[in-house]
This record gives C-alpha cells, structure tokens and sequence, in this order.
C-alpha cells in the first residue's frame, strides 16, 4: 500500500515549487486571486521576506503541496491508499481526499494562517534527545506545568509550547540534562498546539461553519486522533487540531500497522521522510511493528529492527520537467540526438516514437531527397501523439541547404527540430520558427514548431535565448516568407523553447565539461527569462558524457530538465552504421576517444571527438591540418610527407582527387584556381568523406581510415552493461536503452537518497 505525507511549516524555502506554477496556471491565477499577492513571485523570489511568516507561510505551502500532489497524480497515474499531513500538511491530505476543492483549501488555510499570526507572547521549543515520558517528568519536577506537549515527532523529538518566558526557563533546564542532544527556540509568534489557542480554535470553528465539506474519498489520519477522519466529526477534528498536539510519531505507527506501506512525502524537503525513518529505527521491541515496507521500485533499504524501511522512490517519469514532457508528449525527459548520415536512423527515431521517447533524425550529409524518403517513411509508421524531430546541422559554407532543409520540413508539417553546430540565428531558423505562430484565445502566443538548440557556448545560447533578430523578421516579411503578423508574435518568444547543453560528446563541444557550462547555461536563462519578461520557461538540457545511470544522476542533479544522448545510440541494432563500426564501438573503453578536426568546419579548426582505438584517423586528421596551417599550396608541402598523404591516407593522387571535386562541386572550382590554399583545403576535406564513407559503408578498403564520430560516454556505457546481455551491440535497441537509462536512475538516486538521509535532528517543522 502507499501513503502520501505532506509536510508543515518549517520545510518552506525560497524557490520552492518554481517548476509548477506555469504547470497549473489556472490554480496559480486562482491563488492569486484569493489571497491578493502574487504567489508564485512569495514561493520562487520571497521579495519582501514574508515567506517565513506564518500568514504567508501556510498559504504558500499549501498551494506548493497541492501542486506536487496533482503533478504526481498526472505523471503517475496512482493514487494512494492513504493520506496524512503534519499540522498544516492535514490540509493537502483532505484535498487530496477530496473533501473540499482548491479554492477552499486555501481560503481555509489563509484564514488559518492569519489567526495564528495573532497570537502573540507565547514560544514553542524542540527538544532532542528524550523520551514524550521523560519530557513531561522534567516539566513536572521544575514547576512548569503551564507548558503542553505541542509535537510528538519521533520517540525522541518533541516540541514544547508555552508561554514565552517559562519556554525559556525549559531550554535552560533540558540542555543541562543528560541525554539531550538539543534543546532550540522556534522561530514562532505564539504557543501554538496548545491551551493557549483554544480562543483561535473557536474563531476558526466558527469560520468553518460556512463551508461545505464532501465525504472521504481516502482515509485521512488525523492529527489530532492519530486514527482516520471521521465525517460527521470533520469540522470538530479540523477546529481540534489548532489546539491540540500534532501525534505524528502515534500517526506513522498506526500506518506501519495497516500492511505494506510505501510513504512518499509531497511537496517541498524530505523532513517527514527522515522522521518516518526515524520512528521506524526507534521503535520499542515491545511494540508490533512488524511490517515490511516495501517499494515499487528496487530502492535500496535500511533496517531497524525485526522491520525494514524503503525510502520513498524517485520514478523514471518523475525525473526532468514535467512541462518538457507534456509540450512533446513523452514518458521520460529524455531525448536521442541526431547523428549524422542517416546514423540517428529512420528506424531508430520510429522505435523511440513508438516507445514514448523522442529521437531526431541525422540529416546531415544527407541529400534532399533522402531527408524527404525518410521524412514520409517516419510519417508512415508514427502515430498521432508519437513524437519525432529532424536535426539540422548548420552549414556555414552553404547556408542554402540549410534554407532548402527549412523549405522541406514546413511542406511536410515536420514540427520539432534540433538545431546543432549554430554560431548564430540564421534566416532558415527565423523562418521555420515563425510560421507556426499563433495567439490563443486566452491570448498566449503558441508556437507549433518547437526549436530544441544545441550549444556548448554561452554567446549562442544567448541568441537561441533571444527573440528573433528584427533585420532579418524585416526580410522575410518583404520576401514573403513570413506575415507581418507572423513577425510580430516572433517577437514576443525566444527563439528557442529548448537549449541543450552539448559537452564531452562527439559534436561541436569546444571541449565544454558539463560540470562548469551547467551552472552557467542556468544562469544565463533565467537572466534571459527576466530581461524579456516571457511568460513560458526555456528548459536547459544537458548532452554529451551521458552513458551510465551515474552520468544522467549528475546532469539532473545540475539542474538539467532534460537528458539528451548520442554516442551510446550509435551502437544499436536501429543505428544506420556499418557492423563493422559497430563491433569497433562495442570494445571501446572510455580512454578510447580522440579529437579531430570537423570536416564541416576545417579550416576554422573546428574539433570533435572520435574513435581512436583500432583507427589511425585522428592521427592523420590532425596532421593534415597542421599540414594545411603551416603551408599554402599543396606544392610547398616536402616531398616525403606529400608521398605519404597521396599514397597512405588517400591512396589515390591529389589530381585524381580535384577532377572528382570537379565534379561534385564545380562553384568552387573557380575560388580554388585563384586561391591554392583553398584548393589544399578543398582536397584534404575530401579525405574526411571519404573516411566517413568507409566506416558507415563497413568497407574493407581501409578498416584503419573510419572516421566514427564517438563520445567516451560510449566506452563508460559499454563497462556499465559488461557481464549482461546488452554487452552485445546486436541485442542493444535504442528505446530499451533509454528505457533502462532512466529506470536506473532513478533507483540510484534512492539509492544515493537512502544513504545520504540519516534521521538528522537538525531540522525541526514547526507545528502550526
């Protein structure tokens, strides 16, 4: 069985529930609305540091909790079988059971929150370390019988609350008493949970009067009872519960009783997570707790006793942002790029589409009519709702097949496009976004087609964070190529709804390491997001190095929303390379890359990442543009390394080469008779096609001249997989291995979560 537990105040922190309020946009137009503030600015800015004020306290936490609830209930689908909530958290608990809906939820806990405020000349203290029993002795033994036990937390964390000067005169007294680990003042106005409320449980009593409650859909454990809500005694038991002790500790325990229990906190921190632990590590051998809590997942546990407690598991489809998922339609945040020449296959984007996933089909080197072949075969076996994209890589020598690949992709109504190796915002993307500009009824500007950007500097990713540049709106109206109206919604919307973070991968990655460009990527979003006002967050995503559960751990740890693969798809069953590649690829280890020259980009020196193992291309790659940087002309290269170009890495002379270029590229022939440095360049990019011909074709010509495009993450995937039976490429398909991916994860992060979540007694919720 499973049971949600929503935390109380004190689990409250600035930035808490920023992922959810653009998710719930009516809910957070209603919040507003009801308490007359902005409560998305109080929970994610805190401007005016009311947040830790009970009055905007419990408002807030309440609307963050319900969020986590609905969001939970939409990703997953399951509902509990139980409910509960600490002091305020009671309140999720009966929205989740649906006794009253959001709206009175939150008139209920303003209402709350604001006589709470009220009460003045009272405190309340932890104290950590003893027994309930032990506690009460010691107030009896010193007189201070006007102090109630306001939290019963775990068998040795208890809250005290009183009037504030004998509060004080108790902390004195138990931090000088043995077993006590810590006796701490709470930060709060008034003696609350206790007899000093019993005037603010009546004023609240009378106010709950007016409101109508539907019966229990899920049983609630009270506060007040430590048993279920009844609901002829809804309004005396929530009234009650202002003056009376929170029992969460008697709580926990009658839940342990039930059967297997799973316990999953909702909303903001993981203290009740702890406490739950904690109860559960303490209990009395006396006591029948016997129950095995196990979890849905294969988590990793911890022991007390004759029982055993599972965290509360972090799911694959809970991991990354849940609007990226819905905007496209997937299970996971989780996306395949795409690789070049048909290698990021039409069979592999219709297996992902087919799964719930989303990968990109590799255009690049592609011609028109390839793109088009595999565009309607994509088209023929994906249904509606299935999501797919074609990449685009940027060439800058040629900018019309760019606009030519744009032409195509809006005749056949392709929406989502990843945008790699961009130095800037060229016409072709301006265009591709705008026409699929629209304001909706409520007056948001949507756009159709979805722009995922591939970057590894901070001044590109600034443009894609951009809207688009105005010269160039200005030419496409004129061109007619856009609306003028078209033009103007452009202008209200970054360029891009996406930035993918490309690091360590065998793209255009400048060497970035995630470790330094995710923080700032983040950074510089959230700069952009303020400076432009738009009413739609950009999701950062982070590629390159993702191989192994720990990998992806790490990219969402660093704030990523989404995860982005690449080098660990290309050996696959569905990836359009060559077996041979694939059976180099599958004995790589993670020292077994290079960098080489881009052929795209060689005369900027350009770098990406490749196979170095069983291969002599990044050596020859490497020398050719040293080669090419110190000489001008093909005849001031000596001799001897002349011979050794033309007869070990072409195996063919460079005149037979030019007459070939002739051929497949006669708009430059002219530049290169005036330019002999052109005309080098132009022969040695020859050999970089030439080498991706060999590899992706498996031709014996010359196994040691494939050109394999590869990240590391590749070779840490291969030692991840070793001894099962993915080892073996032939039965590695790519939806399998973003499905295992993800699932791993997560269980790692229990994992990671369970180890590193000792019951602390630093954090204490303050029971109101």
């Amino acid at each position: 069985m499973l049971t949600y537990i929503f935390p109380g105040q004190g689990s409250q922190f600035k930035g808490m529930g920023s992922n959810l309020f653009d998710t719930f946009r009516d809910f957070t137009a209603m919040a507003d609305d009801v308490l007359g503030y902005s409560i998305k600015q109080l929970c994610t800015e805190d401007p005016h540091s009311q947040l830790n004020q009970t009055q905007f306290t419990q408002p807030a936490l309440f609307v963050v909790n319900a969020f986590t609830y609905l969001n939970q209930i939409r990703e997953t689908g399951k509902k509990p079988d139980f409910v509960a909530g600490h002091s305020l958290g009671e309140y999720n608990a009966l929205f989740a059971a649906g006794v009253f809906d959001f709206e009175t939820g939150l008139r209920l806990v303003k209402k709350r929150g604001e006589l709470m405020a009220l009460v003045t000349g009272g405190g309340m203290a932890a104290v950590v370390g003893l027994r309930k029993e032990q506690v009460a002795k010691m107030l009896e033994a010193n007189g201070l019988d006007g102090i109630d036990v306001a939290n019963h937390n775990t068998p040795s964390q208890i809250v005290i609350s009183g009037r504030s000067a004998e509060i004080e005169k108790a902390i004195s007294i138990f931090e000088a008493a043995a077993g006590v680990k810590m006796a701490a003042l709470l930060k709060v106005s008034g003696a609350f949970h206790s007899r000093y409320m019993s005037e603010v449980q009546k004023e609240f009593e009378r106010y709950l009067a007016s409101f109508h409650f539907h019966p229990l859909s899920i049983p609630v454990i009270s506060n007040v009872e430590a048993r279920p809500y009844e609901n002829e005694k809804l309004r005396a038991t929530l009234a009650k519960q202002i003056s009376s002790p929170v029992r969460w500790m008697d709580s926990v325990r009658y839940l342990f009783k039930q059967g297997e229990m799973q316990f999953e906190e909702i909303g903001p921190g993981r203290v009740l997570t702890g406490m739950v632990h904690k109860i559960m590590q303490e209990a009395d051998s006396h006591e029948e707790v016997e129950t095995t809590l196990e979890s849905v997942s294969t988590a990793s546990s911890q022991t007390a006793g004759d029982a055993k407690f599972v965290y509360p598991t972090v799911t694959a489809p809970s991991l990354g942002s849940s609007e990226f998922k819905k905007d496209y339609n997937l299970k996971y945040a989780y996306l395949a790029g795409g690789m070049y020449r048909g290698i990021a296959s039409q069979e592999m984007v219709v297996k992902l589409a087919k799964s719930g996933l989303m990968g990109f089909l590799g255009t690049g080197g592609m011609s028109m009519q390839q793109v088009e072949e595999n565009i309607l075969y994509i088209q023929s076996q994906v249904s509606p709702g299935q999501a797919y994209g074609v990449n685009l890589v940027h060439n800058w020598k040629n900018p019309e097949r760019d606009n030519s690949l744009i032409e195509l992709l809006l005749q056949m109504n392709v929406q989502h496009l990843e945008a790699a190796a961009f130095l800037n915002v060229p016409s072709s993307l301006v265009r591709f976004r705008a026409k699929s500009l629209f304001r909706d009824a409520s007056g948001e500007v949507i756009a159709r087609n979805k722009i995922i950007a591939k970057v590894s500097r901070p001044e590109v990713a600034e443009a894609f964070l951009s809207p688009a540049p105005d010269l160039i709106l200005q030419a496409l109206v004129e061109e007619h190529l856009i609306t003028r109206q078209e033009a103007e919604l452009a202008r209200e919307l970054p360029m891009a709804d996406d930035i993918c973070v490309e690091a360590d991968s065998a793209g255009h990655t400048d060497s970035g390491v995630a470790y330094t460009l995710m923080p700032a990527m983040l950074r510089l979003r959230d700069d952009m997001m303020a400076k432009y006002r738009y009413e739609k967050k950009v999701r950062i995503g982070a590629a390159g190095g993702i191989g192994t559960p720990e990998a992806a751990l790490a990219a969402f740890m660093l704030g990523a929303d989404f995860i982005l693969t690449g080098s660990i798809n290309q050996c696959t069953v569905e990836a359009g390379t060559s077996d041979k590649v694939k059976d180099l690829l599958q004995q790589m280890n993670v020292q077994d890359t290079d960098y080489a020259p881009a052929g795209d980009m060689f005369e900027m020196g350009s770098k990406v990442q490749v196979l170095r193992k069983g291969v002599f291309f990044p050596a020859r790659a490497n020398k050719l543009y040293e080669i090419y940087r110190r000489y001008n002309s093909l005849g001031d290269i000596d001799s001897s390394t002349s011979e050794q170009i033309q007869s070990k890495y072409f195996k063919r002379s460079f005149e037979q080469i030019y007459d070939e270029l002739k051929v497949h590229y006669p708009n430059e022939i002219d530049k290169a008779e005036q330019n002999p440095k052109h005309k080098m360049a132009m022969i040695f990019k020859w050999y970089f096609g030439y080498s991706s011909r060999l590899a992706l074709s498996g031709s014996a010509e010359s196994t040691v001249d494939y050109q394999i495009h590869c990240g590391p993450a590749l070779g840490a995937f291969n030692q991840w997989v070793k001894g099962t039976e993915l080892e073996n490429w032939r039965n590695r398909h790519v939806d399998e291995i973003g499905e295992r991916l993800m699932t791993s994860t997560a269980e790692l992060i229990n994992r990671k979560f369970a180890s590193l979540l000792l019951p602390a007694e630093g954090k204490i919720l303050t029971p109101v």
